[in-house]
């Protein structure tokens, strides 16, 4: 059994003991502590906390659990049901709410879930509020409300009012998607997905649709992650159909993957560097992404004349660099698009509505769009050393070892070569250091992270 409690909400695998895993008494207790963050640093005066699910066996389970708690800590719970995430978070704003639970372990598998945390602002938890629920969680200091003040349920469906926003941005152009006649072939991992896409679909225009995995009951038929060994039924059902097009989400739908008319992966990292290609065409501005997303968004912002930054990994880190910037397109190479036109948050249905309407615009393949890109590939390593190595010391001789390329330390060590990169992470709960690494051949990412991770073999004697 597993509990992991960070910074950006709490994940585990549900069942076992006190503190092993995700079960009733770990979730009241978190749940207790934000409700207390809540109560003691939000003053909107709403009295109000946005809960929403994925469709995991657990949702029901843990909707219940959550509810129960806050309203018990004395606030009025906007109970939205199966809804994505990206619902959530905008909900959350609508609202005007003091904050959000959004309860989803977005890709891990059918064991897990996740308590999800979210300001009023309908955005993740900066660190410092997070350590913040972390010290309330461990001192279990909590006053719940007497009877005349504990909290109510409104139940409410966000779905409609996302598809409309959706709608309403103006580079979504639905006569332009209704006249191209697209068929597309979804993939929703039998999660909330198939509730809203086929939806958000319907409403851009696009009558024929090829449902995969599409009934909500949390039994996902596959891996969730939406990687490319694990999309081969769709990727077949794009060789056997006229699609037009693929889209694949995870379970919460924040991570967006596309499929090829011919079945081939487009790459999860170049679903951003597509959907900032188009919104840099008519609203030209910065971009922003994570320090182990690919080099083409960077290519891609340059093209247009524009500025490219990097954030550290975590989505807290890409908005706040985007507001900071006031980037106009940014994300992370997963596939999340992150769209401050809409909000700040990943999200697979902006991210499909500017898709299609790019398409529609291009009138190409979408092969031919993605072959219009800068090739890079990405190599994902790992170098596990024992628990008395001091790992920072390590990544400290590696910044003076290549002293003479550009070095990023934002978030670890990131070492930009001319044609290449690699980025170091050390792991919050093992004594590993994640080696990421890109070039323009997966052979060419994998020798220099290989490189690199030699040297750290050798600093570890």
């Amino acid at each position: 059994m597993s509990l992991i409690k960070s910074i950006s909400g709490i994940r585990g695998t549900i069942g076992g003991r006190i503190g092993e895993g995700l079960n009733p008494l770990d979730t009241v207790k978190f749940v207790s502590a934000y409700a207390t963050y809540i109560r003691e640093n939000v003053q909107n005066g709403s009295n109000k906390i946005v809960v929403g699910r994925d469709a995991r066996i657990s949702g029901k389970m843990m909707e219940q659990l959550v509810i129960g708690t806050l309203m018990g800590m004395g606030f009025d719970v906007v109970n939205i049901g199966l809804a994505t995430t990206p619902t959530t978070e905008m909900a959350v704003k609508m609202e005007q709410a003091d904050g959000g639970i959004i309860l989803t372990a977005s890709h891990n598998p059918r064991q897990w879930n996740a308590l999800k945390l979210l300001n009023s602002n309908g955005e993740f938890l900066d660190a410092k509020a997070g350590e913040e629920v972390l010290d309330i969680a461990a001192k279990e200091d909590f006053n719940y409300a007497n009877i005349d003040h504990i909290g109510h349920i409104i139940e409410k469906d966000y779905t409609y009012k996302h598809i409309q926003s959706v709608l309403d941005l103006d580079l979504v152009d639905t006569d332009l998607i209704k006249s191209a006649d697209f068929e597309v072939s979804i993939d929703c991992v039998n999660s909330v997905g198939g509730i809203v896409i086929p939806k958000l679909l319907k409403a851009l225009g696009v009558n024929k649709i090829n449902e995969l995995y599409c009934t909500p009951n949390g039994d996902f038929p596959h891996n969730p992650e939406p990687l490319p060994e694990h999309l081969t039924d769709i990727s077949n059902i794009m060789k056997t159909t006229s699609s037009d097009v693929g889209f694949v989400v995870d379970p919460d739908v924040d991570r967006l993957a596309i499929i090829c008319e011919n079945g081939d992966m487009f790459g999860e990292e170049y679903t951003l560097v597509a959907v900032a290609d188009y919104v840099l065409q008519y609203t030209p501005g910065n971009t922003v992404s994570n320090l182990s997303s690919s080099r083409a968004l960077r290519d891609i912002t340059r093209k247009y004349g524009c500025e490219y930054n990097a954030a550290a990994v975590g989505e807290v880190n890409v908005t706040t660099k985007m507001k900071a910037t006031n980037a106009v397109i940014g994300g992370e190479g997963n596939g999340g698009i992150i769209y401050p036109s809409s909000h700040y948050g990943r999200d697979s249905l902006v991210g499909i509505a500017l898709f299609l309407t790019y398409l529609a615009k291009q009138n190409k393949k979408v092969s031919e769009i993605r072959a219009s890109y800068p090739q890079y590939y990405i190599a994902k390593q790992k170098v596990e050393l024992t628990s008395n190595i001091n790992i920072d010391a390590i990544l400290t001789a590696i910044k003076e070892k290549y002293k003479q390329y550009d070095i990023t330390d934002i978030d670890g060590v990131k070492i930009d070569f001319p044609e290449k990169w690699v980025h170091l992470r050390k792991s919050n709960t093992e004594p590993i250091i994640r080696v990421y690494s890109e070039a323009h051949t997966m052979q060419e990412a994998e020798e220099i992270g290989q490189e690199v991770m030699t040297i750290i073999q050798q600093l570890a004697k």
